[in-house]
């Protein structure tokens, strides 16, 4: 008999991939990689799509970015998109909002949607001027984790190396069930705007970068 304390397994979720994210490049025999369901973590699904050759993915379904109403597909997606947007593909995807919470800046790091639903017209273009790679990054060290966030404004450094925050972080890249998440990393953590709610669980939100976008001082 399972276990009770076992952890649900995660919703596959389908994408369309393309080796390029240019609009006719992608019409060109041999560019598209079709349509693809990923059942995996979200880090070694966008690893797997960027070896593939694939860079431009299309999310067929709306994203909910709310924390009241983000189902486990949702929070997923949001994951996915995430690791897609570290390594630097492009991303056709629609967003759906009924809170306001769009605007509030917290996932503008994340690859802009085409639009978003429930959310005024000028609410995606606001998300697109916005952006720019790298804009809330992290990198793991031996022993601590630096996070680099420009999603508010000017420069927030925030560096982790408290043991329990480290391994309490570690698990939030892929979601850890809320009530698993220490008081006191839970509280500091959502504090800095480092993590999201979705469907019951947190997630890490600054991406991890695997090629520098600009020189090191740049960032």
């Amino acid at each position: 008999m399972p276990s009770q304390l076992a952890e649900p397994p995660s919703p596959a979720i389908t994408v369309e991939a393309w080796r390029d994210h240019d609009p006719a490049a992608r019409a060109l025999p041999g560019m598209a990689l079709g349509r693809l369901e990923l059942a995996d973590a979200a880090r070694p699904d966008a690893e797997r799509l960027y070896r593939a050759g694939a860079r431009h993915v299309r999310l067929p379904h709306p994203v909910d970015l709310c924390a009241a109403t983000a189902g486990p597909e949702s929070a997923r997606a949001l994951l996915l998109l995430r690791e897609l947007t570290g390594r630097g593909l492009a991303v056709d995807w629609v967003a759906r909002c009924a809170d306001g919470c769009a605007a509030d800046g917290a996932l503008g790091h994340l690859y802009p949607p085409s639009r978003i639903e429930g959310a005024p017209p000028q609410a995606a273009g606001a998300w697109r001027a916005g952006y720019f790679p790298a804009r809330c990054v992290y990198r793991h060290g031996p022993g601590f984790i630096e996070v680099r966030d420009r999603r508010f404004g000017p420069l927030d450094l925030f560096t982790i190396d408290e043991p329990h925050f480290l391994t309490a972080v570690a698990g939030l890249l892929e979601g850890s069930p809320t009530d698993t998440v220490p008081d006191d990393v839970r509280a500091e953590l959502a504090d800095a705007r480092l993590i999201a709610e979705h469907a019951g669980r947190l997630w890490w939100l600054p991406t991890r970068p695997y090629r520098w976008p600009l020189g090191s001082l740049g960032l």
